[in-house]
């Protein structure tokens, strides 16, 4: 079996090198002609010597997922289907803006989280995606673009780690991958343009900060550990208050002075008034622990059938930012982009073959009745 060059980061092409034989700089070399030029035939690396590549030739390959399908929605998002094989499916989105263009990327075929309003989780959880896989999506997409409009300059400046999956139950694969996107020799992006979000793993949080500190998004979508529990389920392992140490340890590291706290509005669950006032309480300037210095995310629910949950009323959203922002607490609400495709905040489902029963636990928890905070 070959190997496949996207698994590597520039020390793993180092390594990979030197078993061959080869000085770093060769690393170097091909790290450069993989990522920033595209390339996959051995035989166009013309300043490689030719011994390499023809031992590239016989032990290396450098190949993405092949895609399955492309949808192209009417404000310029395209969502892409790759075929990460064994019967699952895992989903892409570009989303162009006038001054950024944003990749959102998949860790895993499905994702074993189960957050309630998340048609990814309703889907369950297959397997972990390798490093190649989460990293072929940026090289696919980016030189599938650059291709496309006729362009040589980078189309890609923005990573989210937002797609199919909890990145941070995938820490060794994705890595490297975030290293590769880093390196000045791969993608050269700016570690406040590259964000990884998370539901909470608190101590994969500790280690990112160590290992390779990027934007990072928490998805909070409560402000309590009762609502929390049924909405997200990880929070019985790690409720607010030890989430919220771990993000302001993060902060000690990260490249941005503050978290994302994404927070999906659901219509009479989370957004009622109590809930703002909880949430300032929680996290905001005056929070007696002196709160974790962030920003809020708000995002409409896209709805699916298997969630039972609707999306808040644009009022109930305008309000609850009003309260946030008075408070001392920079609020947005996320423009939703390419849902006419599925491929806005949620909606990713791809298509997993699940061995987690997730279908059962998800009808035991619609079952339970939220109580409105007090």
């Amino acid at each position: 079996m070959t190997t496949n060059l996207l698994d590597l980061d520039l020390e793993g092409m180092a390594a990979f090198c030197e078993r061959l034989g080869e000085k770093r700089f060769r690393a170097t070399q091909l790290f450069r002609w993989i990522h920033q030029r595209g390339a996959s035939d051995f035989a166009q690396m013309s300043d490689l010597a030719k011994s390499l590549r023809e031992k590239l030739a016989g032990c290396a390959h450098v190949a993405a997922p092949p895609i399955l399908k492309e949808h192209v929605s009417h404000d310029g998002t395209i969502k892409w289907l790759f075929d990460v094989g064994g019967g699952n499916a895992i989903e892409t989105v570009f989303i162009p803006e006038d001054d950024r263009g944003t990749l959102c990327i998949s860790s895993q075929a499905g994702c074993a989280v189960g957050c309630r309003f998340c048609s990814t989780g309703h889907q369950g959880f297959s397997r972990n995606l390798t490093t190649g896989e989460i990293v072929a999506q940026l090289w696919w997409a980016e030189h599938q673009l650059r291709a496309r409009l006729g362009t040589a300059e980078r189309v890609i400046s923005n990573v989210v780690m937002m797609g199919m999956g909890e990145p941070l139950q995938n820490y060794s694969a994705l890595v490297p991958a975030l290293r590769t996107m880093l390196d000045d020799h791969g993608y050269g992006l700016s570690r406040r343009r590259v964000t990884v979000s998370t539901s909470g793993v608190v101590p994969m949080m500790d280690r990112l900060g160590q290992d390779c500190p990027v934007a990072l998004a928490v998805s909070l979508h409560a402000p309590n550990d009762a609502l929390r529990d049924h909405l997200v389920p990880l929070n019985r392992k790690y409720p607010l208050q030890e989430l919220l140490a771990a993000c302001r340890r993060y902060l000690e590291h990260a490249p941005r002075d503050f978290i994302t706290f994404e927070y999906c509005m659901l219509d009479g669950v989370n957004d009622r008034p109590e809930h703002a006032r909880e949430l300032i309480a929680l996290v905001g300037p005056q929070a007696a622990d002196g709160g974790v210095p962030c920003k809020f995310n708000l995002i409409p629910f896209n709805p699916f059938p298997a969630s039972g949950l609707q999306r808040s009323p644009a009022a109930a959203v305008t309000a609850f930012a009003r309260m946030l922002s008075d408070a001392g607490i920079v609020t947005t609400v996320r423009k939703t982009r390419g849902d006419d495709i599925d491929a806005a905040c949620g909606q990713l489902a791809g298509d997993v073959q699940d061995r987690t029963r997730v279908h059962e636990r998800m009808a035991k928890r619609r079952t339970i009745t939220i109580k409105p905070a007090a």
